[in-house]
């Protein structure tokens, strides 16, 4: 009897253990693709060194302490200063060996120091730039993905056993509506609200200056959060709602829900043993995806609101050409969706029945 349950359970742990791997490698491939994107091949370096030879000269002539020196010696400076940089920077090697070493330390997770933004304390460490930021992130875009979630989950499960009612049409029609992105409904947003009528703020995290009295401050945060989480909700309501429904009447169309109805069960009863269920993994799925995408915030729609979290430091990192920050962006996120899917995989072999079969 122990053999019988022993072989089901190692052959779960053996696919996960598989999995593991090739997603590690997966992930890694992908981030040594993302260095040499960054990189465009190395020509961001000479973008760098071009503006870095501009930068010191200029900062040379401004100066005036060295307004007496004469043509040769401010050139003897400028280039000291500029080879210093260049070893600060680690340009004076080739870039394919600071390629592999890039992949070597995002394998690691050491994110070592960015090459122009400093956090919001000062520090040059990329990990500290992306933690003092991650907060911020994971407070809007994922409240806005539990909300949007749960109202496109239930409100598809509500039309799918209305089917042609008023509401399921009028959610059909409005539909394409969702093709157009957060930040547009955004910048509407701001202009009624904020421009016109004066009642809510048009961006920023808090007020100016931050009130003192943690409660104070807490409604704050939440007032300057309205707008942006608005027009998130706005932007993929009417889509997410219309393909909720869509998966739910796929499921109820299939012969074993019918073969139910036609014994007499209760609706209620199909609906959560023979339409849910199945669906199960699914969901599981589009929330557990949906969670980690929320974590990278939205490039865009952070700008717009000057919300400071990790989408604007992507902007910022990008406007720099600030190569650490970029590839530390990429694999934290990259580390979090690789645990997210091996996650689901065992998730799988608890809910999934297929999966169970598969391993005994």
């Amino acid at each position: 009897m122990r053999e019988r349950y022993d072989m089901p359970f190692k052959g779960l742990v053996k696919y996960i253990l598989k999995r593991a791997v090739v997603l590690y490698l997966t992930m890694l491939a992908g981030i040594y693709l993302t260095i040499l994107v960054a990189n465009m091949g190395g020509k961001v370096d000479e973008i760098i060194l071009a503006d870095l030879r501009t930068r010191v000269w200029d900062e040379v002539n401004r100066n005036p302490v060295y307004r007496a020196l004469s043509g040769a010696e401010r050139e003897r400076l400028v280039n000291q200063i500029i080879e210093n940089e260049i070893k600060r920077l680690g340009l004076d090697q080739p870039f394919l060996v600071r390629s592999i070493v890039y992949l070597r330390d995002s394998a690691t997770l050491n994110l070592g120091r960015a090459l122009f933004m400093t956090s919001d304390t000062g520090s040059r460490l990329v990990k500290n730039i992306i933690l003092e930021r991650l907060p911020a992130t994971v407070m809007l875009f994922t409240t806005v993905m539990l909300i949007n979630f749960f109202v496109h989950l239930l409100l598809g499960l509500h039309l799918s056993r209305r089917h042609g009612s008023l509401l399921d049409k009028v959610i059909v029609t409005l539909a394409p509506t969702s093709v157009l992105p957060g930040w547009f409904y955004g910048i509407i947003l701001i202009l009624v609200f904020y421009t016109w009528l004066h009642v809510l703020p048009g961006g920023g995290f808090v007020d100016t200056p931050p009130p003192k009295d943690p409660i104070l401050y807490t409604l704050s945060v939440l007032k300057h959060m309205i707008l942006p989480m608005a027009s998130w909700i706005i932007s993929g309501f009417f889509l997410g709602v219309y393909s909720s429904r869509t998966f739910f009447l796929i499921f109820s169309t299939e012969d074993y829900v019918e073969a139910s109805k036609a014994k007499g069960l209760p609706p209620r009863l199909v609906e959560r043993r023979y339409i849910l269920r199945p669906a199960l993994p699914s969901i599981v799925t589009g929330f557990a995806l949906g969670l980690i995408g929320s974590w990278s915030g939205a490039i865009i729609t952070e700008t717009v609101f000057g919300w400071p979290g990790l989408g604007l430091v992507a902007y910022t990192a990008i406007q720099n050409m600030d190569t650490p920050v970029i590839l530390g962006f990429t694999v934290i996120y990259a580390y979090l969706l690789m645990l997210t899917v091996l996650i689901l995989d065992m998730i799988y072999g608890i809910i999934d029945p297929r999966i169970k079969v598969q391993f005994g």
